[in-house]
């Protein structure tokens, strides 16, 4: 029996583009694939709305993006988070959202941290990102991204959630207000219980217990993502607003904030010149010597990107323990003396440090040895002006793949 040639009919390339994975998104009249595609994007925080964020990113072709949170995962996140599967449980939730989020768009280049990101994340991750979206439960984490945010001149979009209500914030450096400018007496009060008098931490945050839905959760991510799409597009967005919603009658409204004159966030660094090394490999000195003779002055000091804990002095004993860690890394307990009995160990002097100024005793201390995060942001300072460094060499091993040119 002779066998019956099929004939299948090649697909016009015009018609091809047509029906490609993007195509309908490429029907509104002023959208830019290749911008998404191309954008750099700092997500902080992976769960449930984090999550929806992701999603949603992926859905829209983004292809950089750079996955940030501290947590592992626990069962009661698996009926609010769409990327996390039962299997994943006790895992890294940065890890396990960038899996889902390459199962969603393959040819995506993602980089999963586990950090805490006011600790562990250096200012060259914000400096990196075109773009950084949050999906945060606690005050003080979004206080430290609006600082840095404004540092490094980039926009962050923050969403909140509680039951079924929330909220969508769009903050754009260089023109307040700010997160900060929002915080009122409350929050200022809230933030203050987590910090003793002394700079130790009286107890971690705990996270993961905000009751939330998927429901709300995918409104707010969903307004957020919508918000970062029009920014990278350079098109109005809510700058300086929010966008609340109310669950309960389905009702919205967008509220504008007023700029605080006496907000401390309203800082950007004029210039950072990105230095080819690694922290390992210049010393305090160093850093100092290139700043003031680029600065063309004999006298500036080096101001840190945070502050950190030095040393811990008993007043008794007159025992010093050298420290090195962000401030908030310590909790109360550790301030006490082990080298007296238990009843009577004395709460320690903490004796911190926000920069350099030429102190003999650290002048050979290399940057990585002083408790701050690799590829982190240093800034020469005189009476005059100012320069910024960014330790550029630990890009490759803090970004990975997203070190190089973007996907």
């Amino acid at each position: 029996m002779a066998e019956t040639l099929r004939v299948v009919p090649q697909q016009d390339p015009e018609h091809e583009a047509e029906n490609d994975r993007f195509s309908r998104l490429r029907l509104i009249p002023w959208w830019d694939q290749e911008k998404l595609r191309t954008a750099r994007i700092l997500v902080i925080g992976a769960g449930a709305l984090g999550n929806e964020l992701l999603k949603n990113l992926a859905l829209l072709g983004c292809a950089n993006v750079l996955i940030v949170d501290l947590d592992q995962i626990e069962t009661s996140n698996l009926s609010r988070a769409v990327l996390f599967r039962a299997a994943d449980v006790g895992s890294s939730k940065a890890e396990a959202a960038a899996r889902g989020y390459r199962d969603l768009l393959p040819e995506a280049t993602i980089q999963p941290l586990t950090a805490n990101v006011m600790q562990a994340c250096g200012l060259g991750l914000f400096l990196w990102a075109d773009i950084i979206l949050a999906g945060l439960d606690n005050r003080e984490a979004r206080l430290w991204i609006n600082r840095a945010a404004w540092k490094t001149n980039r926009p962050w979009i923050d969403g909140a959630i509680e039951g079924i209500n929330g909220v969508a914030r769009v903050f754009l450096p260089g023109q307040p207000p700010c997160y900060e400018c929002t915080l009122g007496a409350t929050d200022w009060a809230i933030l203050d219980r987590r910090m003793s008098c002394n700079l130790l931490l009286h107890e971690p945050h705990p996270q993961g217990r905000t009751p939330t839905t998927p429901t709300i959760s995918s409104i707010i991510a969903g307004i957020q993502v919508q918000e970062a799409v029009k920014a990278l597009h350079h098109l109005p967005t809510l700058a300086g607003k929010g966008f609340v919603f109310e669950g309960l009658h389905h009702t919205s409204y967008v509220t504008e904030y007023t700029e605080n004159p006496d907000c401390m966030s309203h800082d950007i660094l004029d210039t950072i010149v990105q230095l080819p090394q690694r922290s390992n490999q210049l010393t305090l000195s160093q850093l100092l010597d290139r700043g003031r003779a680029d600065l063309h002055t004999d006298h500036a000091v080096i101001e840190f990107s945070r502050q950190i804990i030095h040393q811990l002095v008993c007043p008794q004993c007159a025992h010093v323990e050298d420290i090195f860690l962000p401030v908030g890394a310590i909790d109360y307990q550790r301030g006490h003396c082990p080298h007296h009995p238990a009843a009577e160990q004395p709460m320690r002097i903490v004796h911190t440090l926000s920069g350099y100024q030429g102190q003999p005793a650290l002048a050979h201390r290399t940057l990585d040895q002083l408790g701050l995060p690799p590829l982190d942001i240093f800034t020469v300072r005189s009476i005059e002006s100012e320069i910024s460094y960014c330790l550029a060499g630990d890009a490759p091993a803090v970004l990975g793949p997203l070190a190089g040119d973007p996907a």
